[in-house]
């Protein structure tokens, strides 16, 4: 945990929050803090700042908090993803809220497996938990937005095409597909597949939409390693 997260709710008074939970337990075995000891802190969607233990109890830590500066900048992205099975969403999740990615997609497709739509991690509890994991490691505090499509045509042909319009509209694709275009930081619409790939009809759909396919050789990667690749490799480093 290289940021500690804060929530309107721990706010206890002008400046001082008081934690409990996972993140005090966080501050007390791992950072073996005392009491002076100042910690890094991001306000959940806002500012990022140092925190100054006030106390300490066998339950809970006290703060005093001062903001100094904003998160770090958005990777200007859509990410569409294949809903992947739960194993890989859990660190698929962590891993693109870590790299900047605030726009996420859940897609259902033909190789997606009914059953991976009832985990409980597809719940806004289980969604935060995770991508609160990714902001935490990245010292970042804006929560990225998910967006569940249980239906992959209509979706596709009638809210993807105003999605990808004047951005790089981009597939993930092994196949009769164009290399991997150069770094840009430019606007970006990207669909990888879940586990086994887009379908044939699903690609032509997505075409259709907008997204051109493209590879980055012949390797076949697994979801969870084929998204930071992906990622790594279009947008420069700043």
């Amino acid at each position: 945990m290289n940021l500690i997260l804060l929530h309107p709710e721990d706010l206890c008074e002008e400046g001082v929050y008081r934690l409990r939970g996972r993140r005090f337990e966080h501050i007390r075995h791992v950072h073996r803090a005392d009491t002076g000891a100042t910690l890094r802190v991001g306000f959940i969607n806002g500012d990022i700042g140092t925190g100054v233990v006030l106390e300490l109890s066998d339950k809970q830590a006290t703060l005093a908090v001062t903001y100094a500066k904003k998160p770090p900048a958005a990777l200007p992205l859509t990410l569409i993803l294949g809903l992947p099975r739960p194993r890989m969403l859990k660190r698929t999740l962590q891993t693109v809220a870590a790299m900047g990615v605030k726009k996420i997609v859940l897609l259902n497709g033909y190789r997606v497996e009914k059953s991976y739509w009832q985990t409980p991690i597809l719940t806004a509890e289980g969604l935060a938990e995770h991508l609160h994991l990714g902001l935490e490691q990245a010292v970042d505090t804006v929560l990225p937005k998910v967006v569940l499509q249980r239906r992959f045509k209509p979706f596709v042909e009638d809210e993807l095409p105003a999605i990808a319009e004047g951005t790089r509209g981009l597939v993930a694709h092994p196949y009769d597909a164009q290399p991997l275009p150069a770094a840009e930081k430019t606007p970006t619409t990207l669909a990888i597949g879940p586990e086994g790939g887009f379908i044939p009809y699903e690609i032509q759909k997505l075409r259709e939409a907008g997204l051109e396919p493209v590879h980055m050789g012949p390797r076949i990667l697994r979801v969870e390693t084929a998204v930071p690749s992906l990622l790594s490799r279009l947008f420069p480093i700043t």
